[in-house]
């Protein structure tokens, strides 16, 4: 795949950068090389190589997927004005 200067100033325009025509010929060489290297990487034979998130083996760290309250109730309503039982008590606003 191959950029041209009209590619360039139109990807320019879509991210809102101004380009002038001497830097969209730069750029048209600088984005066919990256591009370059991205289809000869594309030539690497990865067929039995497992992904990875990392370069070091890592564990991930799991915990027991169990629904609780948090054990926060009493700290959620303290500074409430007026609570009962740890729910909060409002005024009636509706007659």
């Amino acid at each position: 795949m191959s950029v041209d200067i009209d590619t360039v100033k139109r990807v320019a325009r879509l991210a809102r950068i101004a380009v002038d025509q001497e830097e969209a010929a730069r750029m048209t060489g600088e984005l066919n090389a990256i591009l370059g290297f991205v289809e000869q990487l594309d030539e690497v034979d990865v067929s039995g190589v497992e992904p990875m998130t990392s370069v070091i083996p890592m564990a991930m760290k799991k915990r027991q997927d169990a629904v609780t309250d948090g054990n926060k109730a009493a700290d959620i309503v303290a500074n409430a004005p007026a609570t009962e039982e740890n729910f909060f008590l409002v005024p009636k606003v509706v007659e």
